[in-house]
């Protein structure tokens, strides 16, 4: 058996094919060999590992030119790997799958080439001709591609054909109905994603995102620390040549959110290899973890020059330096666990009628989001997201508990799997004490539409529930039947007293068909012959938040809440913020209490694999500036309350199924008979 050092000159110097195998075996072996520049020399570590601070002995000898070649299916062009559910196609009684299912379709062990399985050579269907099956036996030292791609995670090197033996139009109608797949899920991408880079948006304008600690509710946002700028890091080099992952120690520039800047030690004010990751990312380590774990420390290949000992070097520069906690990994995992599991009970809102609740069923749960469908809903495609800690959610029997509306279920009995939810895993809203000076039905205020976001709007107290909630209606908007009535807590961040808006400055939208402007409370209460909610009775708690107007971060489009979109904070109003949605106009922006739990810091997406919505694009724009021109239009015609729901209904017939989310109805803007809803949609 060939030794590790006749093996490493084979790699280097291409005499032969180095295996992933071979690689596989010998590797921890072969990162003890330092390797000279002319490939001449060899020198091995006597010791067999590396010292403690796992520096390589000796590596300070290379220079930038060490290089080490790649296997030979690296530099053949790649394509992307084929989807791994597709249709399943019948004809003439044949089932068959395009283009790589279990039953149909066959990929050759030898070239990669997809087809129909019955085209393919051999009783085990195993190649696509019999000189693949022949190349495969007399060269059996080399992996096949399939053996490639478990080993290496690569897609076969060669595009895949589909043999033409079988029916032609089985495989027609199994590429058009995928072509078709692919076409459906194309149109509910607001934007092209890949051109998206959180870290080029930041450094190209010049943005400042606000800080995790912003964010209770998110990960680490209770335990971020002392994370700033100029605390190291481990971190992969990516500025090597050698074959396997090496690590290196880098500095933290700038941080967005959870995504910081780094540079590599060594390069001082050189910022052409700076890049941006995600802190929280399974990559990111604690200097001295490379040391704990027997991992090497290799300088990058462009700067290896410039001390001969790194060792010393690495001393100097880090004595007295800050890096991670040494359980940080730890603490992100924790913070990632949550309560909530799929078939759990929930009452949440009806997104059809607002006045009331119904149960639904946890489907998936996403960075303490949840995707929850109606318990009702057959196909499960009636669906509706919030956050874990969303005031729209609450356990079984809470509508009853407190007197509000609720919609009984068709359903007698639970089915196979599901549960009730604990009581104790919903957010706990603040006691009040009802017994003396409280909210009356009639008492007016400043509210949050829930139906256009963006705007503050005369509101009227219509009933007073247990507990402290209360529901309330838009003056001039409400439904005959009382439909459109929301729920808020007494101390909601989303109602305020008579006057809230005029002493902040902030534009008050007054009743719809209200003709005595500008609006004022005195003469509008002496005319409805009501009174104002005491001042008193509103939560007045203004948290040390943290937030400044400019910053950035992720936050959900409530008038479309499964997306998540790249957003700025315009305006600080106490505890309320003002979110824009960058690319769209503003009438779409948001006002957001600061502890709201749809509020998400910069690199919350990646971190838990939701896809976030980039700013929109210009076709995006062009159809949002025509939708302004009806908007302002529609404002100058009288609308009449009574037709809002039939408008409601209007569209969810128009629709026909498609998805109509809570905060989605017919907005503020919305004029008499209308069948236009003025809200922000996914291109």
């Amino acid at each position: 058996m060939e030794n590790t050092k006749d093996l490493l000159f084979r790699f280097i110097l291409k005499d032969s094919y180095l295996s992933s195998e071979e690689l596989k075996v010998h590797s921890c072996e072969l990162f003890y060999f330092i390797i000279h520049p002319s490939c001449v020399s060899i020198l091995h570590n006597p010791e067999g590992k590396a010292d403690s601070s796992g520096m390589f002995d000796g590596y300070d000898s290379c220079s930038e030119d060490t290089s080490s070649s790649s296997s030979s299916e690296e530099s053949e062009e790649e394509v992307a790997p084929l989807p791994s559910s597709l249709p399943i196609i019948k004809n003439n009684g044949q089932v068959y799958t395009y283009p790589d299912g279990k039953s149909g379709m066959a990929t050759c062990e030898m070239c990669g080439m997809v087809g129909v399985r019955d085209a393919f050579y051999s009783k085990t269907k195993r190649f696509c001709s019999v000189s693949c099956s022949r190349s495969y036996s007399s060269n059996s030292k080399k992996a096949s591609i399939l053996a490639r791609l478990q080993v290496t995670g690569k897609p076969p090197t060669k595009k895949a054909k589909v043999l033409q033996k079988q029916p032609l139009v089985a495989k027609l109608a199994a590429y058009a109905q995928y072509q078709a797949t692919l076409q459906n899920q194309a149109k509910t991408k607001a934007v092209s994603l890949e051109s998206f880079s959180w870290g080029n948006y930041i450094n190209s304008n010049s943005f400042i995102a606000a800080p995790v600690t912003c964010f209770k509710h998110a990960p680490m946002g209770t335990c971020w620390g002392d994370i700033s700028e100029n605390v190291r890091v481990e971190v992969p080099n990516t500025d090597c040549s050698l074959p396997t992952k090496v690590f290196w120690i880098a500095g933290i520039i700038k941080l967005a959110g959870y995504n910081a800047l780094l540079r590599y030690e060594g390069f001082e004010n050189d910022s052409g290899l700076d890049f941006w990751c995600n802190i929280c990312g399974s990559d990111i380590h604690p200097v001295g973890w490379c040391a704990a774990s027997g991992k090497p420390l290799v300088p990058p290949r462009t700067i290896q020059h410039k001390y001969t000992n790194w060792k010393a070097f690495l001393v100097k520069r880090l004595t007295g330096a800050k890096t991670l906690p040494p359980d940080f990994s730890q603490k992100v995992s924790e913070s990632m666990q949550y309560p909530f599991k799929p078939c759990m009970r929930v009452e949440v809102v009806d997104k059809r009628h607002l006045c009331r609740t119904r149960v639904a069923v946890v489907e998936s749960v996403i960075g303490g989001r949840l995707r929850l469908v109606y318990e009702e809903s057959e196909d499960r495609t009636d669906d509706f997201w919030c956050h874990m800690h969303s005031p729209l959610i609450h356990h079984i029997g809470w509508s009853r508990s407190i007197g509000h509306r609720f919609k009984r279920s068709d359903i007698t009995k639970k089915q196979d799997g599901h549960f009730d939810t604990p009581p104790h895993l919903f957010a706990k809203v603040k006691e009040v004490d009802q017994s003396g000076e409280w909210f009356k039905e009639g008492m007016k205020l400043e509210a949050i539409d829930p139906l256009n976001l963006s705007t503050i709007c005369v509101a009227t107290i219509r009933k007073v529930l247990a507990d402290g909630f209360l529901m309330i209606g838009i003056d001039g908007s409400e439904a005959a039947d009382g439909s459109d009535w929301f729920c808020y807590h007494a101390t909601s961040p989303s109602i305020f007293p008579v006057g809230f808006c005029e002493i902040n400055m902030i534009e008050l939208t007054p009743p719809r068909g209200y003709t005595k402007l500008p609006f004022k409370w005195f003469d509008y209460l002496r005319e409805t012959g009501s009174i104002a909610a005491p001042v008193k009775l509103f939560n007045k708690d203004v948290p040390n938040h943290g937030f400044r107007v400019g910053m950035k971060l992720e936050a959900v489009d409530l008038m479309e809440p499964r997306l998540i979109c790249v957003a700025t904070v315009t305006r600080i109003i106490h505890r309320l913020l003002r979110i824009h949605f960058d690319g769209w106009e503003e009438e779409y922006d948001q006002w957001v209490d600061c502890e709201s739990p749809d509020l998400y810091p910069v690199g919350w997406c990646q971190l838990t694999g939701y896809q976030l919505q980039p700013p929109a694009s210009q076709s995006s724009r062009e159809s949002q500036s025509a939708s302004s021109k009806q908007k302002k239009k529609a404002k100058s015609q009288q609308y009449k309350g009574h037709k809002k729901m039939t408008t409601l209904q209007l569209k969810e017939e128009l629709l026909d199924g498609e998805d109509y989310n809570f905060l989605q109805g017919a907005s503020d803007q919305e004029s008499n008979g209308s069948a236009n809803f003025y809200i922000k949609q996914e291109p």
